[in-house]
């Protein structure tokens, strides 16, 4: 599985920022899910499928969480950077 990976130690008063370069799956999610994620089991998420860059998501709790970017499955490469910004 291809997938880009974030890490951010974040809570609601700030706001993630992704820009990609075309259009994926942005999900951020805790360390808990991530893991489900990684072995191909259930998981939750926050986020979905972006077309419009940039994106910006608040982390629903403080916290540690994961963004992962990944195209679903299908081929191809995708590009993007990921920030942290203060609301």
């Amino acid at each position: 599985m291809n997938y880009l990976h974030h890490e951010f130690d974040a809570g609601p008063e700030e706001v993630i920022e992704v820009t990609l370069d075309h259009a994926a799956n942005v999900q951020v999610m805790d360390a808990s899910n991530f893991r489900n994620y990684q072995s191909g089991r259930e998981y939750r998420y926050y986020g979905g499928h972006v077309r419009n860059t940039p994106f910006r998501i608040r982390p629903a709790h403080h916290g540690h969480w994961h963004l992962v970017i990944d195209l679903g499955g299908y081929p191809g490469t995708v590009r993007a950077a990921a920030r942290l910004l203060s609301a």
